[in-house]
């Protein structure tokens, strides 16, 4: 969730990475405008912290390296934003503070951030030379969306029952396991009914 903290002209982005370094909250550059980052809820952070152990297991010795919300990204425009997660396997050195070149890039769904999330940030991150899969996760309800550059960016929808793969590290996870301890309708139904299956 982001909201935009007035400012009377835009930050260069030296501005905004040495304010970075001293602030308490998190921001975005957006077009040379700031917006404070806003506290996730308990599903936000059961669903991001399920994909980025997932991930970071996997990925144990390997040159692919998983990152939290706390790492930015750089994007083909410019603007810095901060994904859920993501993952970047080859030398992505520009600066010590963001990253330039993920493969993969995860984000957790509000309702605040929906538009963002499925618009703006999917036209900035497809256009990250490196990027080979874009993930959108709804946090209220389950469903799990995937773009893959592999398939012209075309999207794909998992739910329960289904695994998801992550092409560009080669992995598989099943839905199920990305909702663990979600506390939503379909995962209450979903619980429920293995409860009752014999």
């Amino acid at each position: 969730m982001l909201a935009n903290i007035i400012q009377t002209e835009a930050l260069t982005v030296e501005e905004y990475l040495s304010g970075e370094l001293i602030s308490e909250i998190k921001h975005e550059l957006i077009d040379g405008q700031v917006y404070a980052m806003v506290e996730g809820s308990d599903n936000h952070d059961f669903i991001s912290g399920n994909i980025y152990r997932k991930f970071g297991n996997h990925l144990e010795n390997t040159a692919c390296r998983p990152f939290t919300s706390d790492k930015k990204i750089k994007t083909a425009n410019g603007n810095f934003r901060y994904p859920d997660c993501m993952v970047v396997c080859e030398q992505d050195n520009e600066n010590p503070y963001y990253k330039t070149k993920p493969v993969i890039i995860v984000e957790v769904l509000s309702r605040s951030t929906r538009k963002t999330d499925k618009k703006d940030k999917l036209l900035e991150y497809i256009n990250i030379p490196s990027l080979q899969e874009y993930v959108i996760i709804e946090q209220n309800c389950v469903d799990i969306e995937v773009f893959r550059r592999s398939d012209d960016w075309h999207s794909s929808h998992y739910f329960l029952g289904d695994e998801v793969a992550f092409e560009s590290i080669d992995l598989i996870v099943s839905v199920e396991n990305i909702y663990q301890r979600v506390d939503n309708e379909d995962m209450t139904e979903f619980l429920s009914q293995k409860q009752e299956t014999p």
